[in-house]
């Protein structure tokens, strides 16, 4: 479940994985998360989760509702380290407990702060959200991505979803060797895709 891998603070996981604190190591939120590839990172600054459409997630707990104001300067600095290329996303939880807070805490995340606010109930409920944000970005890669790689000869619909799990762009995919290919497809699909897409590039730029 759990990689490891150098992560710098911008960086973008590839599909089917995410990227989290360090903090979070042993929490119920990622003991509970299923299906989803894990990068450990120290180094994230503000967030708490990276996800591979770009989106970065903060948490703001029912612990920091309570402290009052102290959330504001977490969501404060989260909302200032924004890397115009990345959506920001904060999960807060709505308790019982802190039901009676939230009004307010929806007012300076939504109103104040301008980013876009997510209510759940506590961390598995979040865990679930990440699994299902997680497919749904696969999903929809593999729509936009999914046409390209079906015209290349011998390239199925599983061959495609191994190919988008294992790189993180078309790009990527587009610049891939034969022998990057070949452990995924492969000989005979490795280089059949290598030759369409250099065939193609070749083409276009005629």
């Amino acid at each position: 479940m759990e990689t490891k891998a150098p992560v710098l603070l911008n960086a973008v996981p590839p599909y089917g994985h995410v990227i989290s604190s360090d903090k979070w190591r042993n929490s119920s939120l990622l003991q509970s998360l299923k299906g989803v590839k894990l990068i450990f990172e120290n180094e994230l600054g503000a967030a708490d989760f990276h996800l591979p459409n770009k989106s970065r997630i903060l948490y703001v707990s029912e612990c920091d509702i309570i402290a009052r104001n102290s959330y504001k300067r977490k969501l404060v600095r989260y909302r200032n380290s924004n890397s115009s290329s990345f959506q920001m996303l904060v999960l807060v939880e709505n308790t019982r407990v802190s039901e009676q807070y939230f009004p307010a805490v929806q007012k300076f995340v939504a109103f104040d702060l301008g980013l876009t606010l997510l209510p759940i109930s506590g961390q598995t409920e979040a865990s679930q959200l990440l699994a299902q944000m997680s497919f749904y970005l696969a999903e929809h890669a593999v729509s936009g991505l999914m046409l390209p790689l079906q015209v290349s000869p011998g390239v199925g619909r599983a061959k495609a979803l191994a190919l988008l799990q294992h790189f993180s762009s078309i790009g990527q995919l587009c610049n891939a060797s034969p022998a990057e290919l070949e452990p995924i497809v492969g000989h005979a699909a490795a280089q059949q895709i290598h030759n369409f897409f250099h065939k193609s590039s070749s083409s276009a730029a005629r």
